[in-house]
């Protein structure tokens, strides 16, 4: 990822980031210089005068306790593994919105330029690379294999902030944090103002009591940032957006709640780096020793045992790289047998139902599919305007049945309008008619032992070989899972997917498979192919479901 292709939208254009630094270096000296004179002026010196920043509180015990100590060195190796992977998954749609719609020119960041006027330019194309020094695992476009990291620490992480919790409100450390009185606010400007001063604050250190400043940034970052990452990162996931609207618009929308996640990882970086420079400022020593070790002394074994946990957290990651690329299916069958269960637990039972209006169609729906069908037999169809089509459904079913697209628009039809949302971040709303495939369900009539249904593609993958996904009847027999042929109240564009496409709408969009061209019902997605549900899912390992 390279500065000169970040751009911020301001007003109508975009500015590159490389204007950024000199702009920021200069109003960082402009902050200080401001902060020196209102200290110096009558308003400035009487409020730091009558709101000292001072460690002040109710007596607590002195010391950090251990249950701080270790989810502090826990949450930090977390962070960094959260933060590079994400980081990852967001190269892949390196674009930023404040609409749901996602259209080309109206992101408010970028991390590449625009996208191209003169020809059709898919959602793949548009990723970028990241450096395994940046993203993990890095190196290609591996968004498969960035969200197993992503979602497997997502939950220690939020196993690490629960029992944090517990203890937090369970011991005397509450009167330490939790912000009691609102004379901490003009405090925490008065120490504020000190700090940007270049001036360090008199009294008590951390180990004994927190000034006002340190209170009530600890206590933002650890029950304000946290848990808005947890809640935006759920904003993002079909299965809840698509049954709950009222969800996603706490934040605004779906796009939105993704930027705020997006800024929430950029402030926990800020806030680390201010963080170090402080302890490095009030005594690095002594702090070390303090969130290490828990004692108030000036010697070096806590520098030792903060060198060590960098080598760790060095080592951690170079491992994650390694085991990325040399037992990608390890960390795959680790992922579906915990992010996976975790997301059947929470998400299987929500049958989508949203509905939107015409006038929320997307005025942009990005393909992507970096290959269109091709070949002799789709050639003839094409050439015959689908009319030759046959749509062939098999497997475990008692009535086995080949259906031509006439035959498909003979049966019951559904209209629904409701959004997609893409594995990379994107997302699009449109107006989907077709079968509802609960009719296709009981036309067939599968046996009792047909779980699971493999939806074939005229497409290849990306690295040959037949396209295909599966899904559980479970989520086919929801009311909005649909055989589309029509987009918009018009024919399906070839490009999204005609002569029929899936849509499934818990799901991520790489399990909405375009251009169907047979069904089979299964006993279980493993019976096929290389077993692991899908083509991505095979190639690119990605989960056998993804409804975040």
């Amino acid at each position: 990822m390279l500065l000169s292709r970040v751009h911020v939208r301001m007003g109508r254009r975009f500015v590159s980031v490389w204007w950024a630094i000199p702009i920021l270096t200069v109003l960082g000296v402009v902050v200080v210089v401001a902060a020196k004179l209102f200290a110096a002026s009558s308003a400035g010196r009487a409020l730091m005068a009558q709101h000292q920043c001072i460690a002040w509180g109710p007596p607590v015990p002195h010391g950090i306790p251990a249950f701080v100590r270790w989810t502090h060195l826990l949450t930090f190796f977390f962070l960094v593994i959260i933060v590079r992977s994400g980081l990852q998954i967001l190269s892949d749609h390196p674009r930023l919105y404040a609409k749901v719609d996602c259209t080309p020119g109206e992101e408010w960041l970028r991390f590449r330029g625009p996208v191209p006027s003169d020809r059709v330019w898919t959602a793949k194309q548009d990723a970028i690379m990241l450096s395994p020094l940046v993203g993990l695992p890095g190196g290609r476009h591996t968004i498969g294999v960035a969200r197993h990291w992503h979602f497997i620490f997502d939950i220690v992480f939020v196993l690490t902030g629960v029992t944090y919790a517990v203890f937090f409100f369970a011991t005397p450390w509450v009167h330490r944090l939790l912000p009691t009185h609102l004379s901490l606010f003009p405090q925490a400007a008065s120490c504020a103002v000190t700090y940007l001063s270049l001036h360090l604050p008199r009294g008590p250190n951390g180990f004994f009591r927190y000034d006002a400043l340190q209170q009530l940034t600890y206590f933002s970052v650890i029950f304000i940032l946290g848990p808005l990452a947890i809640l935006t990162g759920l904003a993002m996931s079909p299965a809840l957006d698509n049954r709950y609207r009222w969800y996603a618009r706490l934040f605004g929308n779906r796009q939105i709640a993704r930027s705020i996640h997006f800024l929430v990882m950029v402030s926990f970086v800020v806030f680390f780096i201010g963080h170090m420079t402080l302890v490095a400022l009030t005594g690095f020593a002594p702090n070390l020793n303090h969130i290490t070790l828990g004692v108030d002394r000036n010697d070096l074994n806590g520098f030792g045992i903060w060198l060590l946990v960098i080598v760790l957290v060095i080592g951690l990651n170079v491992w994650a790289v390694r085991l990325s690329w040399t037992h990608t299916r390890v960390l795959q069958r680790v992922s579906n047998a915990t992010v996976g269960r975790t997301m059947d637990l929470l998400f299987d039972h929500f049958a989508p139902k949203a509905q939107y209006e015409r006038k929320d169609i997307s005025p942009h729906f990005w393909p992507n599919h970096i290959r269109l069908p091709e070949g002799p037999v789709w050639d003839e169809l094409v050439e015959s305007d689908f009319r030759s089509y046959r749509l062939k459904v098999h497997g475990l079913v008692e009535n086995p049945v080949e259906l031509s697209l006439a035959d498909l628009q003979a049966m019951a039809k559904q209209d629904q309008i409701t959004m997609h949302n893409c594995i990379q971040g994107w997302s699009g709303i449109a107006e989907w008619g077709g079968l509802p495939f609960s009719a296709l369900i009981d036309l067939v009539r599968p046996d009792p032992e047909a779980q699971w249904v493999i939806f074939y593609s005229f497409a290849t993958g990306a690295d040959g070989g037949v396209y295909y996904d599966s899904h559980s009847i479970h989520d086919l027999r929801h009311p909005q899972s649909l055989l589309a042929y029509d987009m918009n109240r018009e024919r399906l564009p070839i490009l999204h997917g005609r002569p029929l496409r899936l849509r499934v709408e818990n799901q991520l969009g790489f399990k909405h498979v375009k251009w169907v061209s047979e069904i089979e019902f299964v006993r279980h997605f493993s019976e096929r192919f290389a077993g692991y549900g899908g083509y991505q899912e095979d190639h690119e390992f990605f989960g056998y479901r993804d409804e975040i």
